[in-house]
């Protein structure tokens, strides 16, 4: 026997619109060591995506490293602008 899945009607709310990227930008400034540093200590990322991101941003320019509201993401900012990083919330 098939099971049918009842699909809700009408737009459902998913809070898209409030969903905001913590943009990095390269600089000529900050090491990759340093860079690397502080999205593990601020951003809690791990090794592995602390590097991936600084990688990215060296090479394209910019990399979201985070993503949410933006009263989520501002001490984020706040933390990371304190450090000299250049950063966005967008």
């Amino acid at each position: 026997m098939v099971k049918e899945i009842e699909k809700p009607v009408g737009k459902v709310s998913t809070n898209q619109e409030e969903l905001k990227k913590l943009i990095l930008f390269n600089d000529d400034v900050n090491t990759f060591e340093f860079v690397i540093d502080s999205l593990i200590e601020v951003c809690e990322h791990n090794p592995m995506q602390a590097e991936n991101c600084a990688m990215i941003t060296h090479f394209k320019g910019r990399c979201p490293v985070m993503s949410g509201s933006f009263k989520d993401l501002e001490p984020y900012h706040k933390a990371l602008s304190k450090r000299q990083l250049t950063v966005e919330i967008s």
